[in-house]
């Protein structure tokens, strides 16, 4: 739709919304992003392009069921992109950290979650370019985080790291997969570092550790790291977040479907996609 019809991404959704004779329907769910370009930090994602582009239906008003079945066709893609997804990180995972247990690391010593689109079964495969080689990766990345016992040793964590790494460039490269793997490798007394929830990158370690579901290794470590959170009350900044953005992105779309002409300003722009996204909706 978007390539057979004149304007902007922004211009598009605009008229969709706007207009009386059209549905819109969104397919999904919204969650807590961190921006550090947005004041208050606090965003919903998908962006509102994003979503409308990649997690929207739109159709006839006249003829809602036929708008209802084609969100259930989105909706089955996208739970099977998530599962595809899902399967590739846990097999990933096993690749990576396999080999390192048959060395001596102890698989009870290190937990890893899974995070990002995949746990809100929001995964999707539209092409996008990798910002360091500027090459089109399949959709969602594969948010990965590995939490080691404190009493790791540091060799372990450098060999850890650099399975990772490897493994990151080969499914970026292989033109079969075209994946993109964001990771972190930290120890648990990191975690209770960032807990502290007092600055920007702390912030951000928390909502993924928050949102990160359990894929591999021990799940009492991921006990650990998950109870520190409302220990320290991260838990309740964060849900007061997520009302904060929601609050605002209502607010945004009813300020940006009003708009005439197609001039935004700095702040609306970071609303309606993110820096990432900018390559594709500019």
């Amino acid at each position: 739709m978007r390539q057979a019809l004149p304007g902007t991404a922004f211009e598009l959704w605009r008229s969709c919304v706007r207009s009386p004779d059209l549905l819109v329907r969104r397919v999904g769910r919204r969650y807590l992003r961190l921006d550090r370009q947005v004041e208050g930090f606090a965003r919903m994602s998908p962006s509102i392009l994003r979503e409308f582009l990649t997690y929207s239906v739109v159709g006839l008003a006249t003829d809602p069921d036929a708008v209802e079945r084609r969100v259930q066709a989105v909706m089955s893609h996208t739970e099977e992109v998530t599962k595809t997804k899902y399967d590739l990180a846990r097999a990933t995972v096993d690749e990576i950290v396999g080999p390192l247990c048959a060395d001596g690391l102890d698989p009870e010593q290190l937990c890893v979650l899974i995070a990002g689109d995949i746990v809100y079964a929001m995964a999707h495969d539209v092409p996008r370019p990798e910002r360091s080689t500027g090459k089109l990766v399949k959709g969602s990345d594969l948010d990965l985080v590995f939490i080691l016992d404190d009493d790791v040793a540091d060799l372990a964590v450098t060999e850890l790291d650099q399975a990772i790494h490897r493994k990151k460039h080969r499914l970026l490269r292989d033109p079969a997969t075209r994946e993109e793997i964001d990771y972190i490798v930290k120890r648990l007394d990191r975690v209770r570092e960032q807990v502290a929830f007092d600055e920007f990158k702390r912030m951000v370690a928390c909502k993924i550790l928050h949102e990160g579901q359990f894929l591999y290794g021990s799940r009492s470590l991921f006990a650990k790291a998950k109870s520190l959170l409302v220990e320290h009350g991260v838990v309740d900044k964060l849900e007061a977040l997520t009302k904060a953005a929601e609050a605002a992105r209502g607010s945004m779309e009813e300020l940006l479907a009003q708009r005439e002409g197609s001039d935004t300003t700095e702040a609306e722009r970071l609303i309606l996609y993110t820096a990432e996204e900018s390559e594709e909706f500019d």
